[in-house]
């Protein structure tokens, strides 16, 4: 892709797409609830995101005001390629150490701050309207899920979606290890109707009555047997531990809550992509709970393509997955045509 470009693929873009039409999730419809009343631990994040949770260190503090100033900040006049100087790239590169890698969908990690920064670079000169907001965080010590609420200007089209930034933390709260977690396929679906390919889960529906129970969060105790039915394909056992559970997830206008839709949302992915994931971070609020899964994904598409999961697992009985389906229904190829005529 030429200099301009490269950028898409980059954070600006970091998101998991629900749809390219405002979608409210779980995370921003629901109240806060007592444990998020005001409290003396980085009140000013707390004043900005829909719910924080968890072991919230100074160092999680300092990176959670870092990454809520570069989601605020205007672009301006959008930088030029490489231009590291410009203010809002210099307030991204703040959030990362300068050892840091950052990860994203279909990659491979970007290593220290020239070369993330230079990303940026490309991605606030196609889209210099990215803004953003915080949803439902998680800190957990050194580790932090950061939920976002996107906004983004593409070819005259409005596009709107969620994204997981899981962040590991170092010295003053710098971002040692990034990955993020998003759907770029419904980047296509209205900035280029006739070339976006057919979404993943297109079709999925409930049927039948709702499931029955409470799924309660996740524990980190459950992260081998689950990590375990994650690559064995094991769709009853996904499902027995999320059962009265909500699914969200990318490509679905509306949360599956009836064993049927789930069953086939599953079904869907492990009929399209064989999975070879390892555990990944895991941070626990007091009533949410994310689990991140990395590794590869091998299909028709390409085989040991970079790829992960992040579930959410919510305080109303929402599980949410977040996740690229790109790379599962396009190739290579056709994943850089389509992201050369977005920037042209």
């Amino acid at each position: 892709m030429g200099k301009g470009r490269r950028g898409l693929v980059g954070i600006a873009m970091a998101t998991a797409v629900v749809a390219a039409t405002v979608t409210v999730t779980t995370a921003q419809a629901q109240p806060r609830g007592v444990t998020d009343a005001v409290r003396s631990d980085c009140p000013t994040v707390r004043a900005k995101v829909d719910r924080l949770e968890g072991r919230i260190t100074p160092n999680a503090c300092a990176f959670m005001q870092r990454q809520i100033t570069f989601g605020e900040l205007p672009t301006g006049t959008p930088p030029a390629y490489g231009d590291l100087g410009h203010p809002r790239v210099r307030a991204y590169l703040d959030i990362f150490d300068p050892e840091a890698t950052l990860w994203e969908a279909g990659g491979e990690p970007q290593r220290g701050r020239t070369a993330i920064g230079t990303s940026i670079t490309g991605s606030l000169a196609l889209a210099p309207s990215l803004a953003y907001r915080g949803t439902d965080v998680v800190a957990d010590g050194s580790t932090v899920m950061f939920g976002q609420w996107n906004e983004v200007t593409l070819k005259g089209r409005t596009i709107a979606y969620p994204q997981i930034a899981r962040n590991v933390l170092g010295d003053e709260g710098r971002t040692l290890q990034a990955r993020r977690y998003y759907d770029r396929a419904v980047l296509f679906q209205d900035t280029l109707p006739g070339d976006a390919p057919a979404p993943l889960f297109a079709g999925i529906a409930d049927s039948g009555e709702p499931g029955a129970g409470t799924p309660g969060v996740l524990g980190g105790e459950e992260v081998p047997d689950r990590l375990a039915a994650w690559n064995a394909e094991d769709v009853d056992a996904l499902l027995a531990r999320t059962a009265g559970a909500r699914l969200s997830g990318p490509g679905l206008d509306t949360p599956l809550t009836t064993e049927a839709g789930k069953r086939a949302c599953l079904e869907r992915l492990f009929a399209t992509a064989d999975l070879h994931l390892k555990a990944g971070q895991v941070a626990e609020g007091t009533t949410t709970t994310y689990v991140e899964w990395y590794g590869t994904a091998s299909g028709d598409m390409g085989t040991g393509i970079p790829f992960g999961i992040v579930e959410r697992f919510g305080p109303a009985g929402e599980w949410e997955l977040y996740f690229d389906t790109l790379p599962l229904v396009a190739d290579a190829d056709t994943i850089r045509t389509l992201f050369r005529k977005l920037a042209s």
